[in-house]
């Protein structure tokens, strides 16, 4: 049995080690691209960058979601303008270490558990997969509010850095609510026809 979306739609071709490189190498231009795309909104733009962190972390499961975050990361490090407001806010290690890179480890933290749920089936039906992608959501808080509180202070971090975001949130989490399980629904016509 398949047990994440990506090896579901594919299953001989989810053990190619040429199909996982490319995989990875799309996810984390799609993570590139994500974090480019901004919805004005203060005091800092909002992206689809973690709905689209928390659906590869479902979509492609722990491993691979790991390795796609990781390299999206790779890229960041090595100065590429992958992150959201780069390079108007610093490219590299400088802006990974800056108030945001607390959300960076999240993307981590959060994409593993995504894919470790979606092994479990937890993106199969809208009740798991909402609980699955708030439960992401709030790691990527966490962290990254932590992070940002050593930059400004808890209650600042909370203001800032959590409050402005959550009903833009709630809305991605909806949508990964109804996308995810019309995909499993998708996969299963897909491998039969």
């Amino acid at each position: 049995m398949n047990t994440v979306l990506v090896s579901a739609f594919w299953p001989q071709k989810s053990q190619s080690l040429i199909f996982k490189l490319a995989l990875v190498l799309v996810g984390s231009l799609l993570l590139a691209v994500s974090s480019k795309i901004q919805v004005p909104f203060w005091p800092v733009p909002m992206t689809m960058q973690t709905f689209v962190v928390l659906v590869i972390g479902m979509a492609f499961g722990p491993k691979l979601g790991l390795a796609t975050v990781g390299l999206y990361l790779v890229e960041g490090a090595f100065g590429l303008p992958v992150f959201a407001g780069t390079p108007e806010k610093g490219l590299g290690l400088a802006y990974m270490f800056g108030p945001t890179g607390g959300y960076l480890a999240g993307f981590v933290v959060a994409t593993l558990l995504m894919g470790r749920l979606a092994g479990r089936q937890w993106d199969r039906n809208p009740v798991t997969t909402a609980a699955a992608m708030a439960i992401g959501i709030a790691v990527i808080y966490a962290l990254g509010a932590t992070w940002l509180a050593t930059f400004i202070g808890v209650e600042k971090a909370v203001q800032l850095g959590v409050a402005p975001f959550l009903l833009a949130d709630a809305l991605k989490i909806l949508l990964a609510t109804a996308l995810m399980p019309l995909a499993w629904k998708a996969a299963k016509k897909f491998s039969r026809g």
